[in-house]
């Protein structure tokens, strides 16, 4: 590849389709290097891609050596995939467990001959933006290391008390009063003792996917510490929402099945819930202790048994359990 940029730029000097060919190519690189993220990254490359060769599919991912699974940050057009006939895809290796993929596919066969002839420049503009891709790919996972829980992939909680408040702020000018729910799983610890970590953190891991699928865009997750997970709701403010919300998330949790051996045997696990609402206008109340509020409804749902919920609004002097 660095041999068809040179050549490229030999050939420049006395052709002028090479000379615009390589234009392109740099007004790409000085376009990238204005990208906020790398969603934008995707979408830069997309509209070089549309413009200077009529390409209408697209598709940015992100390939987790790691992890085994290909997460899709930009995607335009139909659907296609990498071994389809009129397709083409290009790895950016970024030396970390995250690669870089731009694939694309041709609208029809005589589109896709062109593409075929003029791959070396799409191929030479690839090798020109790497190092770009790559800064904006460790801009993300540095980003990422910073709010996200390795584990679950959800907020950690620096990130979440960091953000809170910016969030309460704003959802001040339409929300009167905001629910926290923390979410514990029941006798956690016996799936460490009796399994290892690996299996712990797959339930975890399953736990977040039944939240995420029970909850708005605009909710925030965060995992708190060990096998307890926190939901700020500005979806919603009603109660009987809240309620419906964290019954539907222990009924759904209750029927995963998490893989334990290689024989097929699985886990099936069960959480409680409890719940306190944050009035946005009662100036002695805060945000600590709302969340304290909803662990102590935690613990209170747990103290009742297994797959329950607890509303601290509910809780009576004389229930009050000692936590430490």
């Amino acid at each position: 590849m660095k041999n068809n940029i040179l050549e490229l730029i030999e050939k420049s000097a006395n052709n002028k389709k090479d000379f615009k060919s390589l234009e392109n190519i740099y007004k790409l690189y000085d376009q990238l290097q204005y990208s906020s993220n790398i969603k934008q990254m995707g979408e830069d490359i997309y509209i070089w891609l549309h413009t200077n060769f009529n390409i209408d599919n697209v598709t940015f991912s992100l390939f987790d050596i790691e992890r085994n699974n290909r997460e899709n940050i930009f995607v335009e057009g139909e659907e296609f995939y990498l071994d389809d006939s009129l397709s083409f895809f290009f790895i950016i290796n970024t030396h970390t467990n995250l690669n870089a993929i731009v694939s694309f596919s041709a609208t029809s066969q005589v589109h896709y001959d062109i593409l075929s002839e003029e791959y070396s420049i799409i191929e030479s503009a690839f090798f020109q933006i790497s190092p770009i891709i790559q800064n904006g790919i460790i801009k993300k996972n540095f980003i990422e290391s910073l709010s996200l829980d390795s584990v679950t992939r959800v907020y950690n909680r620096h990130y979440l008390i960091e953000n809170l408040n910016k969030q309460i702020v704003l959802s001040k000018k339409e929300y009167k009063s905001i629910y926290f729910i923390m979410i514990g799983v029941d006798h956690f610890k016996a799936v460490i003792d009796e399994f290892d970590h690996d299996i712990a953190d797959q339930v975890l891991v399953e736990l977040a996917k039944v939240i995420h699928t029970n909850i708005s865009e605009f909710d925030m997750v965060a995992r708190l510490s060990g096998d307890e997970f926190l939901i700020s709701m500005l979806s919603t403010n009603k109660v009987n929402d809240i309620t419906t919300i964290s019954q539907n998330i222990i009924n759904d949790f209750s029927k995963v099945k998490v893989n334990v051996d290689e024989e097929g045997h699985t886990l099936q696990k069960t959480v409680c819930i409890g719940f306190d609402e944050y009035e946005t206008f009662n100036n002695d109340d805060s945000i600590d202790k709302t969340i304290k509020n909803a662990d102590i409804a935690l613990y209170e749902a747990k103290n009742k048994g297994r797959s329950e919920l607890f509303n601290y609004g509910d809780l009576r002097e004389e229930d009050t359990i000692d936590l430490f």
